[in-house]
């Protein structure tokens, strides 16, 4: 297959946001290299690819930016990749009995397009109904940033916010809603610089309608201080 198909093939694939699986694709050799190695070879390959376009990497500006650019992949915007990372959850015992919906919202959450690694930036909204255990408030967010911090379509992350939140509750009654921009559409491509993609995800009790209601009319409220 010559290259402007082969380009052409994969361009229509990202703007059309096809999914492989819920979880996070990773090779098993993932976490064989270190961080430190992974840093000094990526550097070599952003060099390379600053070199390929004709910048002089000779110049002040631009001489650190391989160094850079490694270290902010591998420590940063990729660091939700290392299950080493991810937060813990501690839970607590629900003493005081609160038996409605418990929501955290406008969770500032950047993260990158895997189709063109350029960011993700929005809000998330999450909500739970206890079954018996609650969870800290900022573990809630760091769950959001652990998973945000990786190659991700925003349909997967919706899940995966939802299913480690199920997990660590023990309940099936967790709900999340993510407003985003894609960079990959607004500053490239068709750069539509207004629109935005919503996604959603209702386990338990938030599929039924009155509660799924609920929940999204908590999202709605004007809660500026």
């Amino acid at each position: 297959m010559d290259l402007e198909k082969q380009l052409k093939e994969i361009e229509a694939m990202g703007d059309e946001h096809v999914g492989s699986s819920t979880d996070t694709p990773l090779r098993p050799d993932a976490f064989e290299l270190s961080d430190i190695e992974k840093i000094d070879r990526i550097k070599g390959q952003v060099k390379e690819i600053m070199e390929t376009l004709g910048l002089d990497l000779e110049d002040d500006s631009l001489k650190g930016t391989p160094t850079r650019v490694a270290k902010m992949f591998v420590n940063e915007i990729f660091g939700g990749l290392h299950p080493d990372r991810k937060p813990s959850a501690s839970t607590f015992e629900n003493k005081y009995k609160y038996g409605e919906i418990l929501v955290e919202k406008n969770i500032t959450l950047y993260s990158t397009c895997e189709h063109h690694l350029l960011p993700i930036v929005g809000k998330a909204h999450v909500a739970y109904i206890s079954k018996g255990t609650v969870v800290g408030l900022s573990k809630m967010n760091r769950i959001v940033d652990y998973y945000a911090k990786r190659p991700q379509v925003q349909e997967r992350l919706t899940m995966q916010i939802v299913k480690e939140l199920q997990d660590v509750l023990g309940t099936q009654d967790v709900a999340c809603v993510i407003d985003a921009k894609h960079l990959c559409v607004n500053s490239r491509g068709i750069r539509d610089i207004d629109s935005s993609t919503v996604t959603s995800e209702f386990g338990g009790k938030f599929k039924d309608p009155a509660v799924r209601r609920e929940f999204l009319d908590y999202i709605n409220l004007d809660t500026e201080f």
